[in-house]
């Protein structure tokens, strides 16, 4: 049971990532093309479960459902969390605001994860449905890597290679 909302929180995370890289890119970059995005993630979803034409007829539209109502759900937090990002002095009732925000969206995106992936045991074997988790997580991951700024790329590069060296000193 706790892997769901594992993958609820890693979905919702890669999500709102994809938000914030997208929204914060320079303008020498090329501007997010939804449509794009959703050929490219359907492609590589069908392509990494094995569906049958049969399967992705069906799966894919309610899927698609799926992902667009877990957005929708996140967008309240996701404003509020831009209203109050550049803010100095927040209150802590304001915190408190966001932390109740981001609780009660988590608990909204858990209760959908539930309606839907029961209406995706109607459609997909137990197996392809698990391996709709790791293609679903594994795509989000792959595509915020290649829509990242290449100076982020670099400095998470950096950033690893120096926790690296220190795990050696201290071995």
């Amino acid at each position: 049971m706790k892997q769901p909302v594992f993958l609820t929180i890693l979905f919702a995370g890669l999500f709102s990532m994809v938000s914030v890289t997208v929204s914060g890119q320079e303008n020498n970059r090329t501007t997010f093309d939804r449509n794009e995005f959703w050929v490219k993630r359907n492609a590589f979803i069908t392509s990494e479960i094995g569906l049958t034409s049969d399967e992705a007829v069906k799966f894919i539209p309610v899927e698609n459902e799926y992902k667009q109502k877990q957005f929708e759900s996140g967008r309240d937090c996701r404003r509020l969390t831009q209203e109050n990002q550049n803010k100095k002095n927040m209150t802590n009732a304001e915190y408190l605001k966001m932390i109740d925000c981001y609780l009660e969206n988590r608990m909204k995106e858990v209760q959908l994860e539930k309606e839907y992936f029961e209406k995706f045991k109607k459609i997909l074997s137990p197996a392809k449905l698990c391996k709709y988790q790791q293609a679903d997580a594994k795509f989000m991951r792959e595509y915020v890597i290649v829509r990242r700024p290449s100076e982020n790329r670099n400095n998470n590069n950096n950033r690893n290679t120096d926790r690296n060296n220190s795990n050696n000193r201290s071995r």
